[in-house]
């Protein structure tokens, strides 16, 4: 994207992808190429869709809601562009 990173998303937030096989930083979200955007998108809403990750591991839990939002907002901005 040729938009500016916001300074709090370049801190050292990130996720562990199990269907990407690799750990993603919030700056990387940027950079993905859209079936991989589409993945940590659908990874991260399945992880937040069960009440039960949330009790097993709070933290996962967060990073993954914080993940799968700004993941929609880079996917609406390439949509609109």
């Amino acid at each position: 994207m040729a938009s500016e990173i916001p300074p709090q998303e370049q801190m050292r937030k990130w996720f562990k992808s199990h269907l990407l096989a690799r750990e993603i930083e919030l700056q990387d979200l940027y950079e993905l190429p859209q079936g991989e955007l589409d993945l940590v998108m659908a990874e991260t809403a399945e992880i937040r869709s069960d009440p039960e990750n949330r009790s097993r591991s709070h933290g996962r839990w967060c990073t993954a809601g914080y993940v799968l939002e700004l993941a929609k907002i880079i996917d609406t901005r390439r949509a609109a562009e």
